[in-house]
């Protein structure tokens, strides 16, 4: 696959990093103004660095869209006489709508929105991924570059704002979790760095258990919980403590504070 990555920041980089482990590419353009910031790209094969966003275009089919969004509309100003009927334009842009994507381009373009995480650096990502009516065609292909980086979920627009809490915030709270379950383990005797081995790979067999059996993460808590158990008691001294409530609250805090972002854009 010819790709190119437009604004080649933090999560442009984890794209990048993930497309090449995974070789999910046949040739790959990583733009920035700043090449200094993404010259640790310069020894791989089949990979230019470039500032030239209509060189990265005319010579890719896929592009990705991953700068900030007050700079979006003006780079696809800047590039959308190049725009063809081969081109897939998948923006990563948050609260970027398809409507004002299409208001610049035009309809006639395989538009696709993607809500991907940093996760996608180690090929683990959870992307959330929405298309214009013609971009519909192109859903599946989309779907097969980020099921390379992880696992991909077709979702309606509307829900996009959502995904964006649940995914890409989503990362930030689980490694505020594991640093909390790092902590307590140093209390209880481990020292730094084996507390976070700890930590790390039993957050990993949990979510491995319920991927892997399907089951409701209640069906397992059962599973290790006994009658007057030490489980059960730490299980209840948290949610006393408020620890589901405090987590749905903090997530719809997060997800409150981009609609206020998103109004104050409009």
């Amino acid at each position: 696959m010819k790709i190119a990555i437009i604004g080649t920041g933090n999560l442009g980089k984890s794209i990048a990093k993930g497309l090449i482990i995974n070789n999910a590419i046949t040739t790959l353009y990583l733009t920035k103004r700043n090449l200094q910031e993404i010259e640790e790209f310069n020894g791989y094969g089949n990979v230019t660095v470039t500032t030239d966003n209509l060189e990265a275009v005319q010579n890719s089919d896929i592009l990705i869209f991953a700068v900030q969004p007050k700079h979006f509309e003006s780079i696809l100003n800047s590039i959308k006489d190049s725009l063809t009927d081969k081109h897939v334009i998948i923006s990563t842009i948050t609260g970027f709508s398809i409507e004002k994507i299409e208001a610049v381009v035009g309809q006639d373009h395989h538009i696709i929105r993607a809500m991907p995480n940093t996760a996608i650096a180690v090929g683990k990502s959870m992307t959330c991924l929405c298309a214009n009516i013609k971009g519909n065609d192109r859903i599946e292909l989309a779907k097969a570059i980020f099921n390379r980086l992880g696992n991909s979920m077709a979702i309606s627009e509307n829900l996009m704002q959502s995904a964006t809490v649940v995914c890409a915030s989503g990362i930030a709270f689980w490694m505020r979790l594991i640093r909390a379950t790092t902590q307590a383990a140093i209390q209880l005797g481990f020292d730094a760095k084996e507390a976070q081995e700890l930590a790390m790979f039993t957050s990993e067999g949990a979510a491995n258990l319920l991927i892997e059996s399907g089951n409701h993460p209640e069906q397992e808590i059962d599973r290790v919980t006994t009658p007057k158990g030490c489980t059960i008691e730490g299980l209840n001294e948290m949610e006393h403590k408020g620890l589901s409530s405090s987590l749905i609250q903090g997530m719809v805090a997060s997800y409150n504070k981009i609609n206020t972002i998103k109004k104050e854009q409009i």
